[in-house]
């Protein structure tokens, strides 16, 4: 009978229980993009998810992913820049790797952002690892 009343115990409880896990899961990720956000921004920097399509911007976060992906052919390397705002993927083609370039780091970078596939992608950005 308790378990039906909600008692914390069966069923009742491991809803509650599922639904406090999964509310500080999602206010973890929250809190993530903020910090990101209050560490990354700062004067003439643009957050990602407001900075304009072909046009020069600069853009400051940490790199999320970082993968070795040839296009037509030639070696490219890519990253995922978040600031907690948004993602954009940097590219820097005939590139195999690029020392200080790997997951985890911050870095400035400063380009034009365009649209391939429905991804935001900077090719070529000039940078500047940030300790």
């Amino acid at each position: 009978m308790g378990d039906e009343q909600g008692g914390g115990n069966g069923a009742m409880g491991v809803r509650r229980r599922l639904r406090q896990s999964l509310s500080r899961w999602a206010d973890s990720g929250d809190q993530q993009a903020r910090d990101l956000r209050q560490v990354h921004g700062g004067d003439g920097v643009q957050t990602i998810r407001d900075a304009p399509e072909r046009e020069p911007v600069l853009l400051r976060g940490s790199l999320r992913t970082v993968t070795l992906r040839p296009r037509g052919g030639v070696p490219a390397l890519e990253a995922d820049l978040e600031d907690g705002t948004d993602v954009v993927t940097l590219v820097w083609l005939g590139r195999r790797r690029i020392i200080g370039i790997e997951p985890g780091r911050s870095l400035s970078a400063a380009g034009r952002i365009g649209v391939h596939e429905g991804r935001r992608i900077m090719y070529n950005p000039r940078y500047e690892l940030v300790p």
